[in-house]
């Protein structure tokens, strides 16, 4: 017997619905319209003639089962938000977006060194973005903050760089460090020194790890400091393998090191690290009682709301409204952001849970 579809839950439900947001890109969740429009300011020929046109160019690329087609609208994105006006309008859209959505308590991040081959220096990318948060619905530092991306494919002398530029602001709204970008072939201890550098001055730090590489991956993280994982579903393949039995006690290192998995369902199926939202691994790692949360990664190339990802979430899996809510709680405790902020948004989760 086929199992009956599950009712689809009432969209002013899922807005509704508290949520925290802890990984979500900027370059990668730009209003269609504001893209648009940034693209003709400077010039650049978007590659479709309108805006439904170039929100549909966005679909295809998600769903061409290609990380390479994925991953073509970052360098249009970067180029089109390489002004300190536009990353600041970015930045503030990007949490009026969070908290229309639902969120109660939203970081954002970004590598502000991708911006200096147009023009634009890390520091002065930072306090743009920075500003942007700043007169948000969602206020800088008492609601949202913003974690530094290094890209893990450069010489670990720009992923130090990129440290030190996190460091700078870490007193005025910049709440972690990240090592983004191709997984495959750049393992975290490659950038050993920068992440010392981090732990040394006291930032957190929440890594990708996990989504294109191995389980390991995500414990040899976890040893290199960080707090939290981006992705991680790749430890899914330690739960079972009787190939390797030994696997499992990955799983218990995780619990121990006391990570957090910030997993983004629809972009990993979009760049191949699952096969459908229904064969997602976020099931299996809950039930495991591995701590984890759910989040967008990057609404623009991946076409998702927060909400839209809880609505796929509770139509498509086992999970229901008070395993999200469960998630929501955990993300709130494993934020970056000051006690009082998280706080507040656990009371918000609580108050609407009943």
């Amino acid at each position: 017997m086929t199992a009956a579809p599950r009712t689809p839950a009432d969209p002013a439900r899922l807005r509704a619905l508290p949520k925290v947001l802890l990984h979500e890109h900027l370059d990668g969740g730009l209003r269609v319209a504001t893209l648009f429009e940034l693209l003709r300011q400077r010039g650049i020929e978007p590659p479709a003639p309108d805006e439904a046109a170039l929100a549909a160019w966005f679909d295809a690329n998600a769903h061409a089962g290609s990380l390479v087609k994925y991953l073509e609208g970052f360098a249009l994105t970067v180029e089109a938000m390489a002004s300190p006006e536009a990353m600041e309008r970015v930045a503030f859209e990007a949490a009026v977006d969070a908290h229309a959505d639902g969120a109660v308590l939203a970081e954002f991040r970004i590598a502000p060194l991708l911006f200096e081959s147009h023009g634009v220096g890390g520091e002065r990318a930072v306090e743009a973005l920075l500003a942007g948060l700043a007169r948000s619905p969602l206020p800088l530092g008492q609601a949202s903050g913003l974690i530094v991306c290094a890209m893990r494919h450069l010489p670990p002398a720009e992923s130090e760089r990129a440290a030190r530029l996190a460091l700078r602001y870490r007193d005025h709204g910049v709440v972690g460090f990240d090592l983004a970008g191709a997984e495959f072939g750049h393992p975290p201890g490659q950038h050993a020194a920068a992440l010392q550098l981090v732990r040394d001055g006291g930032l957190a730090i929440t890594l990708h790890a996990g989504e294109a590489d191995a389980a390991e991956r995500v414990v040899e993280a976890g040893r290199l400091g960080a707090r939290r994982i981006g992705h991680g579903v790749r430890l899914v393949d330690a739960l079972h393998d009787p190939a390797h039995p030994q696997r499992a006690a990955l799983v218990d290192e995780v619990r121990a090191l006391g990570l957090h998995l910030e997993v983004c369902p629809t972009s990993n199926v979009h760049t191949g690290a699952a096969a459908s939202v229904a064969q997602h691994p976020i099931t299996a790692l809950w039930r495991a009682g591995v701590s984890l949360s759910y989040h967008t990664d990057n609404r623009l190339m991946s076409c998702i709301t927060q909400a839209e990802e809880a609505g796929a979430l509770l139509r498509e899996t086992p999970l229901v409204e008070a395993d999200l809510l469960a998630m929501a709680r955990q993300a709130a405790q494993h934020s970056f952001l000051p006690a009082d902020a998280r706080a507040r948004a656990a009371a918000a989760i609580a108050a609407w849970a009943g």
